[in-house]
C-alpha cells in the first residue's frame, strides 16, 4: 500500500449556524457532491458494500459564527479518492453545508507518521445483531472480548475486500486499550432522526511489524467498525 495521506480542509463560516444543524449525513453528502463530476468516483455513493473513506468531526466543536475558522479531515486508503476531493475543492471557493455557507481558506494534504498507539477521533460503531439493526452497547452488554472479536472480524473483512487478499491476524487486534465512554449520536436523513450508539477510546495499542504494517495502515485510513463513510470509527495515531 502507498503512503498514508489525509486531506485537511480549512474553511470560514459566512453565517451563524448551530453546530448540531450540520450532521454526519450533511458532511457525507458534501463529500459525494465534490465527486459528482469525477470519472472514477462520480457514482461512489451507489456502491453496495464497503465505501473506503472516513472523515472527522468538524472542529473546533462549537456553534458556527460568521467569520470563524474550522477544519474537517477526510481520509481514505485510496490516494486517488483524496486527490479527487482535493482537485474538486481547488475548483471552488464558496460551498454549502446544509444551512451553512462556507468559503475555503486552505486545502492541505498531510502524511501522518506511523505509530503503535491510537486514539478514537469519532465513535466506533458495531452491530450486535445486524438483522435487527441493533448496535452494540457496553451499557447493555459490557463484554470487551465480544467487542474486540467483532471489531477484528470487521477489520479483516474490510481489508481483504479492499486488497483482494486473504489476510488473517492471529493475534488480538490490540494488545492494550483504555476505554473512555459510550456515546449516542443523533443523525438526520430525509427528515428522519436516528440514534447510533458507539464508543470512544483513550488508547488502543499494538505492536507493529512487517507482517501487519499494511493492515494497520489501512485501518488508520478507513476507520474501525461500521459506518466509516458516515464519519464513524476514525482513529488517529498518538505521537
Amino acid at each position: 500500500m502507498g503512503d498514508r495521506i489525509r486531506l485537511i480542509l480549512e474553511f470560514k463560516s459566512l453565517n451563524d449556524c448551530k453546530y448540531s444543524d450540520i450532521n454526519k449525513y450533511d458532511i457525507q453528502g458534501f463529500i459525494y457532491s465534490l465527486l459528482k463530476y469525477d470519472l472514477v468516483f462520480k457514482n461512489y455513493h451507489d456502491v453496495v458494500g464497503f465505501k473506503f473513506f472516513n472523515f472527522s468531526n468538524i472542529f473546533p466543536v462549537s456553534n458556527f459564527k460568521k467569520g470563524t475558522i474550522k477544519k474537517l479531515i477526510i481520509s481514505s486508503p485510496n490516494s486517488k479518492f483524496i486527490y479527487a476531493v482535493r482537485d474538486s475543492l481547488n475548483e471552488k471557493e464558496n460551498l454549502c453545508l446544509n444551512k451553512l455557507d462556507i468559503v475555503i481558506q486552505s486545502i492541505k494534504i498531510i502524511n501522518p507518521k506511523e505509530s503503535n498507539k491510537f486514539i478514537s477521533s469519532t465513535p466506533i460503531v458495531l452491530f450486535e445483531d445486524n438483522s435487527k439493526n441493533q448496535y452494540y452497547s457496553f451499557k447493555q452488554n459490557p463484554d470487551f472480548d465480544f467487542f474486540f472479536n467483532r471489531l477484528k472480524d470487521n477489520a479483516i473483512k474490510k481489508y481483504n475486500a479492499y486488497t483482494e487478499k486473504d489476510f488473517y491476524l492471529e493475534d488480538n487486534l490490540f494488545n492494550s486499550f483504555e476505554f473512555k465512554r459510550e456515546v449516542s449520536v443523533r443523525v438526520r436523513k430525509n427528515n428522519n432522526t436516528f440514534v447510533i450508539i458507539g464508543s470512544l477510546w483513550k488508547s488502543l495499542e499494538i505492536d507493529i511489524n512487517k507482517e501487519n504494517k499494511d493492515f494497520y495502515k489501512f485501518l488508520l485510513d478507513t476507520g474501525l467498525g461500521e459506518k466509516n463513510s458516515l464519519g464513524f470509527g476514525m482513529i488517529n495515531d498518538v505521537r
